[in-house]
């Protein structure tokens, strides 16, 4: 045989067969119907075959028999009791090979299993709950579903339970927090982590949330908008600017000169015209002031250092007082100058009109200081 023959003999590649079962083919859809064997996590459901000395058998066909026994019968015991030969029962694999080659399972873990699951289908359909604040935190609410504690972020909350407190101080967020604890609220879940065991609620509607943001999204900073007040407390005033969004006017926003009680300029029902000021994380910013001219501006014009000024004392602090020269431009009258807090308060009493000096006069940072130049008019 010649050397070239020879050679290509030996290189000749092996033959493979392939078989190729066309799609829809008979012996596709049996090796379709082949059950798998049960694994760990599988939830499956069988026959109560027998209950003796602590052990649940139950009939697992084509697979064997399952069984529940140990922690896990004393984890159902309550429900097991009741349980008799006949019975379907919905159990979740622990261990495929457990005991003497049993399916080991567990009713408490198919509870939690099913319990999940259910949680995860009432998202998708934002399925609404009414449930019962058991406690609270400073971040928000603590609710429990299904035996399941879960958690209501303080950010989740309508306007209505929202606690309105000025600066975001957390105590006293705390504090409004607290009193909705015994109350109910409709909520809806909104996260369902089984591996975490985190369950997040929300009081605010899917549809809610989207109108809201599409309504914020509506303004622009320098916008100048008619507004209804919807509510006055320390820190602020709360303004509806339509149906479904309210922005806050806060305290040093509603007026050039020193405001102590926002209460005594707006009343609820009150309109205002506003101007936004800020638009930030869904919330928009309110500013009465701005609509103003600024005094400062112009200060200049009238007052200088060492001049002689009649001011209204209007507020003490722990600097001195103040003393407002006209609306919206106010000067300090420092501690240094009396003996003591309460001498400058016998001397400079609130409400009341005194000469004084002004010996600093910034009004591009709006600063002035006054020393007090006599006796009482």
């Amino acid at each position: 045989m010649p050397e070239e023959t020879q050679t290509q003999e030996r290189k000749a590649p092996p033959v493979v067969s392939t078989i190729v079962i066309p799609e829809g083919h008979a012996m596709e859809k049996l090796i379709d119907s082949i059950p798998v064997p049960p694994r760990v996590g599988d939830l499956v459901e069988g026959t109560i075959i027998e209950l003796v000395r602590g052990r649940l058998y139950v009939d697992l066909p084509p697979f064997g028999t399952g069984i529940i026994y140990g922690r896990e019968y004393l984890n159902a015991a309550d429900v097991l009791r009741k349980a008799n030969p006949g019975d379907t029962i919905s159990a979740k694999v622990v261990d495929a090979a457990g005991l003497d080659g049993y399916i080991e399972l567990s009713l408490k873990e198919a509870r939690q299993a099913a319990i999940w699951s259910e949680a995860e289908q009432a998202i998708a359909s934002q399925a609404v709950y009414t449930l019962t604040v058991d406690e609270a935190n400073k971040g928000g609410l603590i609710l429990s579903w299904q035996g399941i504690q879960g958690f209501l972020p303080a950010s989740q909350l309508t306007k209505d339970h929202y606690p309105r407190v000025p600066e975001g101080d957390k105590d006293k967020i705390f504090q409004e927090l607290q009193k909705l604890a015994g109350t109910m609220l409709s909520v809806r879940i909104i996260t369902a982590d089984a591996k975490e065991g985190k369950l997040i609620f929300s009081e605010r509607q899917g549809d809610e949330e989207n109108e809201k943001a599409s309504l914020v999204d509506k303004y622009q900073v320098g916008d100048v908008v008619d507004g209804e007040v919807t509510g006055a407390v320390d820190f602020g005033v709360f303004v509806k600017l339509e149906q479904g969004l309210e922005g806050l006017v806060h305290i040093s926003e509603l007026d050039w000169g020193l405001v102590e009680d926002p209460r005594t300029l707006f009343k609820v029902g009150d309109t205002v015209k506003v101007k936004v000021i800020e638009v930030k994380d869904g919330k928009v910013s309110l500013s009465v002031k701005a609509l103003k001219e600024n005094p400062w501006k112009t200060a200049s014009e009238r007052y200088q250092k060492g001049m002689e000024v009649s001011g209204v004392i209007i507020k003490y602090n722990k600097h001195g007082a103040l003393a407002s020269i006209e609306e919206g431009v106010a000067g300090l009258v420092h501690i240094s100058e009396f003996a003591s807090p309460s001498t400058l308060r016998e001397e400079l009493e609130l409400g009341k009109t005194y000469p004084f000096t002004i010996t600093l006069f910034e009004p591009k940072d709006q600063r002035m200081t006054l020393a007090y130049a006599g006796k009482k008019k």
